[in-house]
């Protein structure tokens, strides 16, 4: 494997990690270039708990990233303060999306000794419990009886039955014990540990039996009696249930304890209750005089990993802290995977890396930030944690084998991903579901459609059973390809397999329909899955509100021209189809048409166009049904829209839009109205404010933000606007190394941010030649080889900028060994910037201003300030 020295093998086991010397400076060795200049900064939401302090880049080496956090703060807000007003910038806007919780978080917790004093006697029994059969067990524990030294060594018997899986003679020397145990609390104790141990095997409801006939009996009524059931309850996920127990305790005069209450946290937790239902139970526990510990505040931060909740596990671990209550391995585990899902990295990184002083971090640290640092983006960032677990002598586990699998699966470097696959199959981990599905969503990324079915066929073969994912993996991918008739065999097996489509499978369909201009039909399929009870997600909105605008490609949405109406009494969106269903087919039926339809449009079938007013109309209803369910809109949502703005060719229009959408979201929307109408000095304190919001995003949402942005203000004219946001971005770095004195990278842009930001280069470098400098010898200008572009080097970027270049009269030109550069010498881009008509070409205008901005441009003007 290229990434892996001949020497050091990934799955190396020299020694064991925890007796490696911990290199205290290895972190740094691969800490990305622009970490301390962009350090991400948090932002309040609504928790009950109150807000970590900001981290800053300066602070001191030996002051832990999260204790700091606590330190910080002499004042701190009490647990069960009034919430904090909710920003409107919330996390879902940056459009990061996981429905994976990381159950490895405890992966290798030890097992907790129960400390009873059970005799050699009680050991004999359990070989011949285990070695005899069920029915000769009573004959045992009778030949022992009085041998057997009361509910201790019954208890060890329970407890090593039940480790081996062996519930039901668990149960029939539970009911020997207890026939024979006369003292109710003893009584209690046997019960206590017999639903304990059945919750642990999932045995609900023979745990709930056991319960119900300990209370009835009279001696179920104790504390430890509910705790196990609520423990049992919350092991499954009945999380009501888990509830419900524990309110009832009051109505059996039971006062909850530790025990109970970090039961009942864990149940939540592992139930997905909301977070400020936790956090009523946690603050009852404090007012009720009960003193948390380290698993209650391990069981609240498995509630924030749950839900990304960053700033409130921050804050959890800050409370630790000031309690003085040791924080162990799954403390950081579990914190660092809700900071990592709340898009922190940077964050984490610093987390990490002050480990050490506290407790080493093991392969699920590892798992937990190369896995945040590939959903950011940060591929080069995650294989060198992988380089560093490799350095330390740390071996994977199936979940960083499918991690690593998967980055270089979606960077196209398949050659290292089936050496991964090798290196896995040769440890003894074989390939699972989750091997083939990155596998797949890599191979369909890149368009090897041969290698996709070769692998779904492999699947059948190694017997490995495909999931919903699968499935909806290879339709998606099969119909972003245009290969309709091989996504409709792949459905047709999907339906004989007997699963039932999800919200990612609609949501894949939608996406496939939409990119295809068949809105209608997306549209009805939106319908179709609201019936099925299947809730849309911000993903299938998002498809469809793209779809409109793109008049070129969309089918008419009826003859006459109009939509429906949003219809207030039903749960899902209905425009008026031009192709009419059978009301008799079912979900499965309007699928393979759907896919029919696609063939049929793939071989040519012509398309019509729509009106913009309709598509306006269309995003209004489809944002209006969004916040009906309350789907937070996020910045694809937000990309989405402005692109539609930038497709309209009425301005009128697409501030129609903007302007019905700041009902629902003025922060962002009014500050996207504000600069198209030019009121730039009224809204620009709004606008600095969001994009310091954006700048806490990762680099691609951030990106994606300013990108959209800038299209539609470059759009309509307002260009001198586009400039000073793409510039706003600049210098929050959401691209990094844009500019230097000889070269202007500009690949990740957009084609307005691109062309704003070649007329601020370039008058940059006016200011340098008017300084007196001289240029380097070899001016750059990068745009990218257009690789998502149907020929290569021809990408719509490069063409708006050449075209830009061409219309100022720029003397770059297209370097012949790199199709995506323009190259000129320093001493013609010097003659041509002194030239006398060169600065009226480079300082942009606005088509639409106000007299209140005349100020703020003489303030901003790029001809007498640097860059």
């Amino acid at each position: 494997m290229a990434s892996t020295p001949p020497h050091c093998s990934i799955t190396a086991t020299t020694k064991p990690y925890q007796n490696h010397q911990y290199p205290q400076n290895h972190f740094k060795n691969h800490r990305n270039h622009h970490h301390n200049n962009n350090r991400n900064q948090p932002h309040p939401q609504k928790f009950s708990l109150s807000k970590p302090p900001p981290s800053s880049s300066n602070a001191t080496k030996h002051t832990t990233a999260a204790a700091s956090a606590a330190s910080a703060s002499s004042a701190r807000a009490p647990i069960s303060q009034t919430p904090a007003p909710f920003p409107s910038l919330a996390p879902d806007f940056s459009g990061r999306r996981s429905t994976r919780f990381v159950s490895k978080m405890h992966l290798g917790r030890p097992k907790t000794t129960v400390n009873t004093r059970h005799t050699s006697v009680a050991e004999e029994v359990l070989q011949l419990a285990l070695f005899n059969g069920q029915t000769s067990l009573e004959n045992v524990l009778v030949s022992f009886e009085s041998k057997l030294c009361g509910s201790d060594d019954y208890t060890f018997l329970l407890r090593e039955l039940g480790n081996r899986g062996e519930h039901e003679k668990a149960i029939k020397c539970f009911q020997f014990a207890v026939r024979r145990e006369r003292r109710k609390n003893e009584q209690g104790k046997l019960a206590s540990a017999m639903i304990s141990i059945l919750g642990r095997l999932g045995k609900v409801e023979l745990a709930m039996g056991i319960f119900e006939t300990a209370l009835r009996e009279g001696y179920g009524n104790t504390v430890y009696a509910f705790s196990a059931l609520i423990s049992a309850y919350g092991r499954s996920g009945y999380y009501d249930e888990a509830i419900k127990v524990f309110d009832s305790m009051k109505n059996y005069g039971l006062k909850p304890n530790s025990v109970t209450y970090n039961a009942v946290i864990d149940a939540c937790g592992k139930g997905g209750v909301e977070f400020k239902r936790v956090v009523e139970i946690f603050d009852e526990m404090l007012s009720g005089g009960v003193q948390p510990d380290r698993i209650t505040f391990n069981s609240l931060l498995a509630v924030c990993s749950r839900g990304g909740l960053w700033e409130a596990a921050m804050n959890l671990f800050s409370e630790m802290v000031n309690r003085g209550i040791d924080r162990d391995i799954f403390t950081y585990n579990t914190l660092l995977d809700a900071v990592c899902k709340g898009g922190q990295m940077d964050l984490a990184f610093d987390i990490m890396e002050e480990m050490p002083a506290n407790v080493l971090p093991n392969v699920v640290t590892y798992s937990t930030m190369i896995d945040g640092y590939a959903k950011a983006g940060r591929f080069n960032d995650a294989l060198n944690l992988f380089n560093e677990m490799k350095f330390l002598g740390i071996g994977l586990d199936r979940v960083s084998y499918n991690t690593l699998l998967s980055i270089y699966a979606k960077l196209g470097r398949f050659e290292e991903a089936l050496d991964i696959c090798r290196e896995m199959e040769g440890s003894g981990i074989r390939k699972d579901v989750v091997t083939y599905n990155a596998l797949l969503s890599g191979y369909g990324k890149q368009g090897k459609y041969d290698e996709v079915r070769r692998l779904f066929d492999e699947m059948k073969a190694q017997r490995v059973s495909p999931n919903l994912l699968t499935y909806s993996t290879v339709i998606d991918v099969y119909s972003k390809g245009g290969l309709y008739e091989e996504a409709m065999d792949v459905f047709r097996k999907f339906k004989r397999a007997g699963l039932k489509a999800d919200v990612v499978l609609y949501s894949a369909l939608i996406d496939a329909l939409c990119k295809n201009g068949l809105v209608e039909s997306a549209v009805s399929l939106l319908d179709e899955m609201t019936k099925e009870g299947i809730r849309p997600n911000v993903v299938t909105y998002n498809s469809i509100i793209d779809a409109f605008g793109r008049s070129t490609t969309s089918e008419c949405l009826s003859d006459t021209g109009q939509i429906s109406e949003l219809q207030t009494k039903t749960s899902s969106l209905v425009i008026e189809c031009g192709i009419e269903a059978d009301a008799t087919d079912g979900e499965d039926n309007r699928i393979i048409k759907i896919f029919g339809q696609l063939a049929a449009e793939k071989g040519g079938q012509a398309k019509k166009g729509c009106g913009v007013k309709q598509e306006i109309l269309c995003i209004l209803e489809v944002f209006q049904k969004m916040h009906e369910l309350e789907i937070k809109p996020n910045v694809v949502t937000f990309s989405a829209i402005l692109n539609a703005c930038s497709r309209c060719d009425s301005f009128e229009d697409a501030s129609m839009l903007l302007e019905e959408l700041r009902l629902f979201d003025n922060q962002v929307y009014g500050v996207a109205h504000g600069l198209l109408m030019g009121y730039r000095e009224n809204v620009w304190i709004q606008a600095q404010s969001l994009f310091d919001e954006v700048k806490s995003m990762d680099s691609s949402t951030a990106s994606a933000f300013y990108n959209a942005l800038t299209d539609m203000l470059w759009h309509f004219g307002q260009k001198r606007g586009a400039q000073l946001v793409v510039l706003e971005g600049k210098r929050r770095q959401v691209w990094e190394n844009v500019w230097s004195n000889s070269c202007l990278d500009l690949h990740l842009m957009s084609s307005g941010a691109a062309r704003a930001m070649v007329h601020a280069w370039l008058l940059n470098i006016r200011s340098i030649v008017f300084e007196g400098h001289e240029l380097p010898k070899l001016l750059s200008i990068l745009t990218g080889w257009g690789k998502h572009s149907k020929v290569v080097g021809d990408g719509a970027l490069k063409r708006a900028v050449e075209a830009l270049l061409t219309g100022m009269g720029a003397p770059f030109q297209l370097a012949k060994c790199n199709l995506g550069r323009f190259i000129s010498n320093g001493p013609v881009i010097t003659a041509w910037l002194r030239e006398s008509g060169t600065l009226k070409l480079l300082v942009l205008h606005d088509d639409r201003t106000h007299l209140e901005n005349t100020r703020f441009q003489e303030i901003s003007n790029l001809q007498t300030i640097p860059l």
